[in-house]
């Protein structure tokens, strides 16, 4: 079976053990002497995790990652559902959108029609005028 703790966390234990015999170890935020051993213990599994060392994560952090981890896998899978939902929606929009614009095209080239209509009618017109001999008024 595998240790635990490795070298760097067994040292940085050691050292702050003997800081706190001498008096001069002292807690983070607060800059307190630490008195209690446990406290001691605390500190110098911390230097090691900041540095690198093979050690487990905290108790009360444990508790907390699998939390997090519960929480994050819930939302992808809301993320999930809201992007096929949200997918099923924008496919009916363009299917709205196709309609709409089959429409529009429609109306487009009727209305192309009738404008070519009217030119083709004038066109006529003008044509029979150059053809008429043109009367002269006495």
């Amino acid at each position: 079976m595998a240790t635990k703790y490795g070298k760097k966390a067994s040292t940085k234990v050691e050292r702050a053990m003997k800081e706190k015999k001498e008096g001069t170890l002292k807690s983070g935020r607060s800059g307190k002497k630490v008195t209690s051993r446990k406290q001691a213990i605390a500190i110098g599994l911390s230097e090691a995790r900041k540095e690198g060392g093979k050690v487990p994560p905290p108790p009360g952090k444990k508790a907390a990652k699998k939390a997090t981890k519960k929480a994050a896998s819930k939302k992808t899978t809301a993320k999930k559902a809201s992007k096929k939902t949200a997918s099923k929606k924008t496919a009916s929009k363009k299917t709205t959108g196709k309609k709409t614009a089959s429409k529009k095209t429609v109306t487009k080239k009727a209305a192309s029609k009738k404008t070519a209509a009217k030119k083709t009618g004038t066109k006529k017109k003008t044509a029979a005028r150059k053809k008429a001999p043109a009367k002269k008024s006495r």
